[in-house]
């Protein structure tokens, strides 16, 4: 980030957007935008309670579940449209459907099918994720130079070895791209989830706290779920640019 033409630390946008949030805040421009640290303290006082536990454990659990599924289904799916013309053409227009279909209006067909219980809530986190993975692997293996599956064939590899010591690490770094997008879209699924299929986890907590007009516990919800996906989303960001050397060697 840049200010006056001077190159600030990272982070940097971050505390500007809480200092006019403090600020905002504490001149009171609206009753739903308490203090930053009045939400802050808020945080303090109930984050060890049983129920932000349960809720953190139920949210967490549900995530953790769709994003697996999300990972382990996506990214062999994305391999393989790339690899195969046929399979790509057949799955791809279905893939681009959900991918800008707004995936909220699915729910109510999915408590149909699965019920109100974390079943439903899996599916749909993993729905969430699992388009933008696709493609991300997808692109990431037709991009690969063609002279590597050459010389993988000329060895006589395998199918299984290629798709894994070829396709899976040439591509790595689309894949991973995908991945941190696919977390942010599960995060924002399992909230969605939580709230129209079963009053549950972090879920239960917003209806609870938005019912009652309790902006500070509400607010500081949401900041527990921005800071996790943030952390992830970093956390991806530096195990992508540690395997930038695939990409670099694809193009030679």
């Amino acid at each position: 980030m840049y200010l006056f033409g001077y190159k600030l630390p990272g982070m940097s946008s971050l505390i500007l957007w809480g200092l006019l949030w403090e600020f905002l805040g504490q001149i009171e421009v609206s009753f739903f935008l308490p203090p930053l640290s009045a939400i802050f303290n808020t945080l303090l006082e109930i984050y060890n309670s049983k129920a932000f536990v349960r809720a953190l454990y139920e949210t967490g659990y549900s995530f953790l579940a769709g994003i697996f599924f999300a990972v382990f289904i996506g990214i062999p799916t994305g391999i393989l449209m790339g690899k195969n013309r046929f399979l790509d053409e057949l799955l791809l227009p279905w893939v681009n459907v959900f991918m800008s279909a707004p995936l909220t209006a699915l729910v109510p067909v999915l408590m149909v099918l699965f019920g109100f219980g974390l079943k439903s809530i899996i599916i749909t986190t993993t729905l969430f994720a699992i388009w933008i993975i696709i493609l991300n692997s997808r692109a990431g293996v037709m991009q690969i130079n063609r002279s590597l599956v050459d010389m993988a064939n000329s060895f006589g590899a395998s199918p299984i070895d290629a798709f894994i010591k070829i396709y899976f690490w040439a591509a790595l770094p689309e894949i991973l791209g995908g991945v941190r997008i696919g977390f942010i879209r599960a995060v924002k699924g399992v909230i969605i989830a939580q709230l129209l299929i079963s009053i549950v986890g972090f879920g239960a907590l917003f209806e609870l706290y938005s019912s009652r007009f309790l902006m500070t516990h509400f607010w500081a919800v949401i900041l527990v779920l921005f800071a996790l996906a943030f952390t992830l989303s970093e956390l991806l960001g530096m195990l992508a640019r540690k395997v930038d050397y695939y990409a670099s060697k694809r193009g030679q």
